[in-house]
């Protein structure tokens, strides 16, 4: 579905008005979608459609996922967290999984940046060397 021009912008500044403090507020983008509904401007739906995909990027942009082939110690967890937050900035979510396929090392994704120092990369990259 293409969205025009003026959609873009109206899901962009309903996107921008959402934030208070730099951060994220979940009850205004409540009511910033319960007014365009209730309003049903011309082109609402694609306007909301947009709005969708900028939240959806930007959670994605505040989420971490860390996979280790074992169990973090504390220590490390604590961390980890305190170098993605100098690096993302403060309200980033982080979540830990076990993933045994990595053999060991970890892999960080924040959004679409990631980070694999794995043996299991390691091992991949010299595979394809060869």
């Amino acid at each position: 579905m293409k969205i025009s021009k003026q959609a873009r912008r109206d899901g962009k500044s309903l996107f921008r008005a959402c934030f208070a403090g730099g951060q994220l507020d979940e009850s205004r983008v409540r009511d910033a979608v319960s007014k365009v509904i209730a309003a049903k401007p011309r082109g609402y739906l694609r306007a909301l459609t947009h709005f969708q995909r900028l939240l959806k990027l930007h959670l994605d942009s505040r989420t971490a996922r860390i996979e280790n082939a074992v169990e973090s110690s504390p220590e490390l967890q604590a961390g980890l967290e305190s170098a993605l937050t100098r690096r993302y900035g403060p309200g980033l979510h982080v979540s830990y999984w076990i993933n045994p396929q990595l053999l060991g090392g970890l892999r960080v994704r924040v959004g679409s940046d990631v980070y694999d120092g794995s043996v299991r990369a390691r091992l991949e990259s010299m595979k394809n060397a060869l």
